[in-house]
């Protein structure tokens, strides 16, 4: 097991335009009477905290505070009834980051600069997996500051032309006004994983997005174990791209195994704890074959085989090798499996088999991000 320690993830979020709307006029919050929450955002950041891994730092330019232009008298009542009301939803703030210079003053403490936020770049935290939050170009140049991305509350139709400009589309992970989209987009984020298998005989990484558009790059040297594979991405929805470099040399059986195992554990990954998930799926007719397929992601491996082939191989794959490839993903994926096929065509058969297992985990890690329950009595999966 790794000793890494597990690096944290942060959401940096801006709060004019933000959080609370930005008065159109002069852009100052500095009376309790322009204080009004932008729609959605205690809500979503309340489903945020409550079910994500993110520490939440706000990072807010505050231009002049503590000047003649805008008294300290002014801000602090505002700014502490945001922070009750949030608090009051169990929504706190790691930290508050307040730069008070005005723009003309070039500070390196005021965004797009990190001179605030110095202790986030130390190696302490996943930047690569954090955010920055924002209704400003400067909040997604403050994002590629940091080394992290950005998400835009414009939309896309507003937000394309400034990010061209500056060359940021890469930086912006989402353009959107809408505090629900934008906490659904973090939900989706967690549900990836990438696993490396690397041993002597199998060299293979896979990465996976249950919340994907059924996207796959395959390439195992089988044509048609990449063939079956991509019925897995494609009808689950899945966004699944593997990449083996196996000892063919000997025979298909490490590649296929060591696949299934390294298949098998992304999946157990991206599902996390497995709050909200409907965890049980199944399937599917195809041509002259009835394939049924139930899945279970119980947290318990088992596989009941109920498929017999007459050829010794479909494409070139051996069919003996089916069996192992579904036990060794339940062992991985923790998951009970039960698959049953009749029929008359033996390629039909086994793709069948394939198609049904994919719909069985479409139905199976479909997510109800405004349910947090875990789908089970016992309080564990």
């Amino acid at each position: 097991m790794s000793n890494k320690p597990v690096l944290k993830k942060v959401l940096f979020i801006d709060r004019d335009g933000t959080i609370i709307k930005e008065p159109p006029t002069d852009y100052q919050v500095d009376s309790l009477q322009k204080l009004d929450f932008f729609p959605g955002a205690i809500t979503n950041l309340a489903r945020i905290v409550n079910n994500l891994d993110f520490e939440l730092v706000m990072v807010t330019n505050q231009d002049g505070l503590g000047t003649g232009s805008f008294p300290e008298e002014t801000f602090w009542p505002a700014q502490n009834k945001m922070l009750d009301t949030l608090k009051g939803e169990k929504i706190e703030f790691a930290k508050i980051h307040i730069d008070r210079s005005f723009p003309e003053d070039n500070a390196p403490t005021r965004k797009p600069g990190t001179a605030m936020l110095t202790e986030y770049m130390n190696g302490a935290y996943d930047m690569q997996n954090s955010f920055v939050i924002g209704d400003r170009i400067t909040d997604i140049e403050l994002a590629r500051n940091l080394g992290c991305r950005g998400i835009f509350l414009k939309t896309e139709e507003e937000a394309y032309p400034e990010l061209n400009q500056k060359n940021l589309k890469d930086t912006c992970a989402l353009c959107s006004e809408n505090w629900d989209e934008i906490a659904n987009y973090l939900f989706v984020q967690e549900r990836t994983a990438t696993v490396e298998r690397n041993t002597s005989e199998t060299k293979i990484r896979i990465d996976l997005n249950l919340d994907g558009t059924g996207k796959c790059a395959i390439h195992t040297g089988l044509s048609f174990f990449d063939h079956m594979l991509e019925q897995i991405g494609r009808h689950s929805g899945c966004d699944l791209n593997i990449s083996v470099n196996g000892d063919l040399h000997v025979d298909e059986h490490h590649t296929i195994e060591d696949t299934a195992l390294a298949l098998g554990e992304a999946f157990r990954k991206a599902l996390g704890d497995k709050r909200g998930i409907e965890r049980y799926g199944f399937s599917l007719p195809m041509d002259d074959c009835m394939a049924h397929v139930a899945l279970d992601f119980g947290g318990r491996p088992w596989l009941v085989w109920k498929a017999k082939f007459k050829r010794e191989k479909v494409g070139d794959l051996p069919t003996e090798m089916f069996i192992h490839f579904f036990k060794s993903f339940s062992d991985a994926a923790a998951a009970n499996l039960y698959i049953r096929a009749k029929g008359s065509n033996e390629h039909h058969k086994i793709e069948a088999i394939f198609k049904g297992l994919a719909r069985a985990l479409k139905a199976a890690i479909r997510k109800d991000y405004l349910n947090n329950q875990l789908p089970s009595t016992k309080g564990s999966l």
